[in-house]
Order: C-alpha cells, then sequence, then structure tokens
C-alpha cells in the first residue's frame, strides 16, 4: 500500500506542501524529542492503528427490515399489527417476539431507535447504507468495507482484507480505491472458496513460473497503453495468489468448528455466514459482511418476518456471545442494519412499504458503551420522536469506534481529494 493511498496530500500546485497540510502532517515522537516528517507521520499513524487489531462484521438486512417487529416494537398501537414484545436483559427495554437471542445480548448492544433519511429507493439507499454517501455524478465512492480495509488491513495480509457472504445482488464495491479492496464475494459459507486449489500436475514451483511468465506479458501490454487494466488485473491476481498459498485458508472450513455451535449458530445460510464472520476476522480479515435477503416485505410482512428473525435472531445473539467469549468483542464493531424501515402503516395486503423516515440500527463490540437506547419514535411509530440520527452521524460513528479520521481525504477521481465522510458528527452517547 502506497503512503499517497494513506492520506492525500494537498500542494500549492507546484508540487509544495501548504502550510497547512505540513502543520496536520508534523508530529512528535512519545516522548516529545523529535519531530517527524509527513511521509513518517502517516506510517506511523497507520502502523498504529493496525497494531490495534480493530475489525468490523456488518450484519446487513437486504430489503429493509420492519423496525416494528425487530428492535421498536409498538403493541397495542394501530399500527403494531399482531406483534407482541419480549423483556431484554437490559431493564425497561423491550424488543419484538422473535428476537429471544438478541434480547439476551442487550447489555453489550447500543440500540438506535431513531435513524432518520430521505431515500426510499433500494438502489440508492443501498449505496448509501454502505458508502456513507448519496448516489451522485460519475463518483463512485467506496463502501465502508473498503474503506476499512484500506485504513486498517496490513498491506501483506494473504486472505481479502474485506469478505462479503451471502450476497446475492450487486455488491458495493471499493470505488475509487481500486481493486486491492474490493470485497472477496463468498456465495456459500459452507462451501469453500472454488478455484483455488492448484491443478494436481502443477506445484507451487511450476505455478511461480507460470506467474513469472503472466507479469511479463502484462508488462508488455502495460507498455502498449494498457497501464491501468493491467493494475486492476494484477491486483486481483496477487490476492488469488497469495490465498493458495495461504494457511489461514482453514478459516473457509467450517467442519473444523463443533456441531453444537455450528447448531447455535443456525444451520442456515445467514448463521453459517456469521459463523464465517468470527473465523476470518480471528484469521486477521480486517471486515466482513454477512447479507441476509428477503426483507423487502411488501406483503404478508408479520410472516415472512418471522421466519427472517428464526434464522437471525440466533446468528445475531450467538456472534456476539462467541465474540465476547474469545476475546474479540472490545475490538470488533458488530452492525446491524437495513436500507431503511418500514411504514407504519399496514397495506391492503398485510404487508409494509419503504420507511426511511424513522428506522432502527443496532451496535455492538468496538468500544462501543453497551446497555443503552438512543432515540425514540412516537407512540405509533410514524415519526422520530427524539435525538435523531442521520446516515452521515452513523458513519462518523463507526469510524469513530474503528479509529478511523472521518475527515481524511482519499484521492478521487481526476485527482480531487474526497473525503471518507464530508458531514456528520459521531453520536457521542455511543462512546464512554
Amino acid at each position: 500500500m502506497s503512503l499517497q493511498s494513506l492520506m492525500h496530500v494537498r500542494t500549492d500546485g507546484s508540487g509544495v506542501l501548504c502550510r497547512r497540510t505540513f502543520l496536520r502532517s508534523v508530529a512528535f515522537t512519545a516522548a516529545g524529542v523529535s519531530v517527524l516528517g509527513w511521509k513518517e507521520t502517516v506510517a506511523l499513524q497507520a502502523e498504529e492503528l493496525r497494531k490495534r487489531g480493530m475489525a468490523c462484521i456488518l450484519l446487513f438486512m437486504r430489503g429493509g427490515p420492519s423496525q416494528l417487529e425487530t428492535f421498536d416494537p409498538k403493541p397495542g398501537a394501530t399500527t403494531g399489527g399482531p406483534t407482541t414484545s419480549i423483556a431484554t436483559s437490559l431493564s425497561g427495554v423491550q424488543l419484538a417476539a422473535g428476537w429471544e437471542n438478541v434480547a439476551k445480548s442487550m447489555k453489550d448492544i447500543a440500540l438506535i431507535r431513531s435513524m432518520t433519511n430521505k431515500e426510499g429507493e433500494h438502489q440508492r439507499a443501498t449505496y448509501q447504507l454502505h458508502t456513507g454517501y448519496i448516489p451522485m455524478g460519475g463518483t463512485k465512492y467506496p463502501s465502508i468495507g473498503s474503506i476499512v480495509a484500506a485504513e486498517l488491513a496490513a498491506s501483506e495480509f494473504d486472505l481479502p482484507h474485506f469478505v462479503s457472504i451471502g450476497n446475492r445482488a450487486s455488491t458495493i464495491g471499493s470505488g475509487f480505491l481500486g481493486m486491492n479492496f474490493a470485497p472477496f464475494v463468498v456465495t456459500n459459507a459452507t462451501q469453500p472458496p472454488s478455484n483455488l486449489a492448484l491443478p494436481q500436475a502443477v506445484n507451487l514451483r511450476r505455478f511461480d513460473k507460470r506467474s513469472g511468465l503472466l507479469q511479463q506479458l502484462e508488462e508488455d501490454f502495460a507498455e502498449a497503453g494498457g497501464g491501468p487494466r493491467v493494475e486492476d488485473h494484477k491486483a486481483v491476481y496477487d490476492k488469488a495468489a497469495k490465498m493458495v498459498r495461504s494457511p489461514r485458508l482453514k478459516a473457509f472450513d467450517l467442519n473444523a468448528e463443533k456441531d453444537s455451535l455450528r447448531d447455535r449458530y443456525g444451520r442456515n445460510a445467514f448463521g453459517q455466514g456469521c459463523l464465517l464472520a468470527r473465523r476470518l476476522i480471528e484469521q486477521g480479515v480486517t471486515f466482513v459482511e454477512v447479507e441476509s435477503n428477503g426483507w423487502d416485505t411488501h406483503d404478508n410482512n408479520f410472516e415472512r418476518v418471522t421466519k427472517l428473525s428464526g434464522d437471525v435472531d440466533p446468528a445475531f445473539g450467538t456472534l456476539l456471545s462467541d465474540l465476547k467469549e474469545r476475546g474479540m468483542l472490545d475490538k470488533t464493531l458488530v452492525i446491524w442494519m437495513g436500507e431503511f424501515g418500514r411504514t407504519p402503516r399496514i397495506n391492503p395486503r398485510t404487508g409494509r412499504d419503504h420507511f426511511p423516515k424513522a428506522f432502527n440500527v443496532a451496535l455492538a463490540g468496538g468500544g462501543i458503551k453497551g446497555g443503552q437506547v438512543i432515540g425514540s419514535t412516537n407512540k405509533d411509530g410514524t415519526e422520530v420522536a427524539s435525538r435523531p440520527v442521520s446516515v452521515p452521524d452513523l458513519f462518523c460513528s463507526f469510524y469513530k469506534a474503528l479509529h478511523i479520521n472521518p475527515r481524511k481525504e482519499n484521492t478521487g477521481p481526476l485527482g480531487r481529494p474526497i473525503k471518507i465522510m464530508d458531514k456528520g458528527e459521531a453520536i457521542k452517547e455511543l462512546f464512554a
């Protein structure tokens, strides 16, 4: 990873550092006895972040989960439907029935009930809830997974920095950060990644010779004008070549886990995906997204959410307890969210429609102060009643938990600086 990819350096147009950039880039050593240049400072900051071993797991509920059937139930209200509520480990806080495992972990969870946004179309909202930005112009913003990988991952690591599990739709990729930080997609958590084993007649020595020949061909193509394509192809190929040799590939083998633990996570795609996420983080992967599909419940909402929560609840609850038991939760930020919520009004098809005006997000680990509820909605769930939280605020909170500066600038298209987040403030209640 180049130093330039870690921090955009602003000049006065002649290649000379601007005064403000220079002052921001200078740092004292811990003893305070020497002054470092910006290159040394950036390198030390990046190394310090990596030494902290921070990681993130995103549990994404694609389609938009109903807040009223998950973490903000309204039993007795005309909008509440047949959903009942259950007590949690946190006195006075209730969740919807069907979330018993999550309820047991509420002392580790910070629940935000006052998320509010304007994007109510799936593609646009999904993009925003992965990047922090609404789609605009020709700029392809990197997903949070790619940002976290670029900021925290060790450059010489031999597994992908960012793994996406169970994604059946388009994955929000690395945007202008390039292929080095693109997600590695695993469609089935119970099967090891395909095409990583060497052919029977090819040993590592022959593999290296073939790689050398490919490198020569790529250099010729690059000299003929194909430089950018060669760079992207080389990034993908180098990652695959590292994986072929990696002893950490064993992380993808769920058969190494006890049957009892696999049962606790749930013998379904999402449950096994969460178990794989824990195994990957344990091996040093920086960011893992696990997706649950089917939350677009325009019809038959209550029956469908009951089935979905039956898969997600044990996986989410077990993931938190498993990370905690292994001493990993403090350094692993776990995020549960979808792209928006569902309408309090129940439509004629016994469903709920798109509703970005008020929805919920759950956070745990990574230094987040658990055992609290932030914000509220009114009695029928139609409005945010207190402490509204925007998407930029949420993303600034993610980055603060991971010790990433949200105002850091990366180099975007045409060489212009683009901040990781250009607006928003971290939610102060999340941090002790």
